[in-house]
């Protein structure tokens, strides 16, 4: 038997239903904050993510899906999903509209990576990017957005750590000073930090491995090497955040795992999950445009783990509110050798649904003590039932499987029924 790929999962019905409830909210609370809905290609060419993302960072290094197509075009499965917005933002000339330009995207990401709970290969992110502001407040309202959109899930326990990674004027010398002092334990480093040192000795701070952590932990920290303006945009970024009633951490040694930010950089996570604690992440990236081939306009955003979202909210045992459709089960009852209750039955499932009301029917010719059950499981509220003394009579009886009560009505007033009961008028 063929499976899923190592990595990847199946959503079925009474999971996806969790899906669509979170990216409901996601849509919901964009429109407030303004942004609106963008989306990519699952695909594009490498280049954008080497130049976008950098070539020393875990994910180009490790992680990427790339393959060359039949026209021989290096292609890869977008690992985020910000270098395809900026990609699109100059593609199509979203500078030339008033800004900020605020887009936001919900959709699979993929990265080869060991399996494991709250990390996939192809997993799910709701991401937001502002483009063509430096204001700090921004920065602020990108956090605030975070905020917002976990706690109206209903998760407790957020965690907010920020730091600012400077700017390509002052960080290049906190580089020079943190190369000579890990160059100094060059033989203690992993395999990938030794060649961090040379080509992006920034990125050793994003290491995940023990032994390099600890040597950080005596490492140069990058506040002090801040220039005024970083400076200055770092403070006034903490100031809007209190005044937004966000508790947070600053976080020296926070640079995340992508080489575009630049100054701003945060992570949200959630007290108590552990390793997978982390449920989303952003910062500025005032280059990258500049990078993938336009003008310099400032950026900034974030990306939200969906499937880390929902362990949190099933670790914390919260309940979404999902509200599932009333059914209506149309029955047939008694013989029916001229096949006149089947069209009957198929008419009135077509007109219930035509009005807007959620419907079902029996497909396998059972009894009509097997379709009531059919219509237990399912959860209808009410069943029709059609039988050949009702139907001579041009009538149903209309059944309410929660009061045990029914009666017989025409169709019209089936329908006058469900649509008083619409307004809470009509009760069985």
């Amino acid at each position: 038997m063929i499976k899923a790929p190592r990595g990847t999962r199946d959503l079925l019905p009474g999971e996806i239903e969790k899906w669509h409830y979170i990216e409901a909210v996601a849509r919901e609370i964009s429109a407030i904050y303004g942004y609106q809905e963008i989306r990519t290609p699952i695909f594009e060419h490498t280049e954008l993510f080497l130049r976008g993302i950098g070539d020393t960072t875990d994910v180009v290094q490790k992680e990427m899906y790339t393959f060359e197509d039949r026209g021989g075009r290096s292609i890869t499965l977008r690992p985020e999903g910000t270098a395809a917005v900026v990609r699109a933002y100059l593609e199509h000339h979203l500078q030339n509209q008033p800004q900020p330009v605020k887009l936001y995207y919900l959709g699979p990401m993929f990265r080869y990576d060991r399996p494991q709970a709250g990390r996939m290969r192809q997993f799910h992110q709701v991401g937001i990017e502002a483009f063509g502001s430096n204001d700090p407040s921004l920065d602020a309202e990108v956090v605030c957005y975070t905020w917002d959109f976990l706690s109206r899930l209903g998760l407790k326990g957020l965690r907010v750590e920020v730091n600012s990674v400077g700017c390509p004027e002052c960080r290049p010398v906190f580089g020079r000073d943190l190369r000579e002092f890990m160059n100094e334990h060059r033989e203690s480093l992993c395999e990938y930090c030794r060649d961090r040192i040379e080509r992006n000795p920034l990125r050793l701070l994003d290491c995940k491995e023990q032994r390099c952590q600890d040597l950080l932990k005596d490492a140069p920290g990058i506040h002090q090497y801040l220039c005024p303006e970083c400076r200055g945009h770092f403070q006034k970024v903490r100031e809007l955040l209190r005044v937004a009633g966000i508790s947070f951490r600053v976080n020296e040694r926070l640079v995340r795992g992508l080489d575009y930010y630049t100054q701003t950089a945060f992570e949200v996570s959630l007290e108590g999950m552990g390793a997978q604690s982390s449920v989303a992440g952003g910062g500025r990236y005032n280059n990258l445009v500049e990078t993938c081939g336009g003008s310099p306009v400032p950026g900034i955003g974030v990306a939200i783990g969906l499937e880390r979202v929902l362990i949190a909210l099933e670790k914390l045992g919260v309940e979404l509110p999902i509200k599932r459709p009333e059914y209506i089960f149309v029955a047939t009852a008694g013989e029916d050798p001229s096949g006149e209750l089947e069209k009957e039955a198929m008419s009135l499932l077509v007109k219930l649904r035509r009005a807007g009301y959620p419907a079902e029917k029996d497909f396998l010719s059972r009894s009509l003590k097997a379709q009531m059950k059919q219509a237990g499981r399912l959860g209808s509220r009410f069943v029709v039932i059609l039988g050949t003394e009702e139907m001579k009579e041009g009538k149903v009886t209309l059944r309410d499987m929660e009061r045990g009560s029914q009666i017989n009505v025409t169709q019209q007033e089936l329908f006058r029924f469900l649509e008083n009961r619409k307004s809470g008028e009509a009760e069985l």
